[in-house]
């Protein structure tokens, strides 16, 4: 098992230099062409401090934000990059990236805490997410909010094959999903956070004419697909 990654001194510098690296690897992999995993745990961070996550809590928060897709890079699949909905077979497939990001995260020095939120980012409030199906309180409170910061990163920025949502759209979707897909509390928090950057939406920062418009219902399932 790998040791606790800390603030300071050595933590710091492991985070520093294998965290962000591997994020950066899997940002490039997932066709962001922005930075992601960083964030995602900025966000992932301000939520938290809502529900007065303690400091140690909060480190394996943010390295896990690093992490939580790691395992789609290293099972290395085209489909995760393709425009469209994925085949019964490459979802099933695409299940097992969490369990492997779990194992990266080991294998990166991360503590026990940092993989088991990556290996239950995907889990969602009604039973219906992977790879364990856990539903409510059995899912960790920070999985919970990087499964909703994850989501509300995701929806608002751009990949090769769609544009990104705006800011209102995705805070709609969020707030749809919420006591299905992600815990009612943690979707609270987040649609009452104060403005920060992390919340702007790159579809009001950036202008991509070659790039569709906010996504259509139809996109917005393919995003679905993709994120389930």
């Amino acid at each position: 098992m790998g040791s606790s990654i800390k603030t300071n001194g050595a933590g710091a510098n492991l985070e520093a230099k294998v965290f962000r690296k591997l994020a950066q690897k899997t940002d490039e992999f997932e066709g962001y062409l922005n930075a992601h995993a960083e964030r995602i745990a900025s966000l992932a961070s301000e939520i938290a401090r809502t529900f007065s996550l303690g400091s140690k809590d909060l480190q394996s928060l943010r390295a896990a934000a690093f992490l939580h897709d790691f395992g789609e890079a290293a099972m290395g699949r085209e489909y995760i990059k393709r425009d469209g909905p994925l085949s019964a077979e490459e979802r099933l497939d695409l299940v097992r990236h969490s369990i492997i990001g779990e194992q990266e995260a080991t294998n990166s020095g991360g503590d026990r805490a940092t993989q088991l939120i990556v290996r239950w980012h995907h889990e969602w409030w009604n039973g219906g997410g992977y790879p364990d199906a856990l539903r409510r309180d059995e899912i960790p409170l920070a999985a919970r909010i990087l499964r909703v910061a994850d989501s509300y990163a995701a929806l608002t920025d751009r990949r090769p094959f769609r544009a990104a949502m705006s800011k209102e759209n995705a805070r709609e979707h969020i707030a749809e999903w919420a006591g299905i897909e992600f815990d009612p509390r943690v979707v609270e928090a987040l649609l009452s956070l104060s403005p920060i950057a992390e919340l702007e939406s790159f579809a009001e920062r950036e202008v991509e004419p070659d790039l569709p418009g906010n996504p259509t219902e139809q996109e917005e399932t393919v995003f679905a697909a993709h994120s389930q």
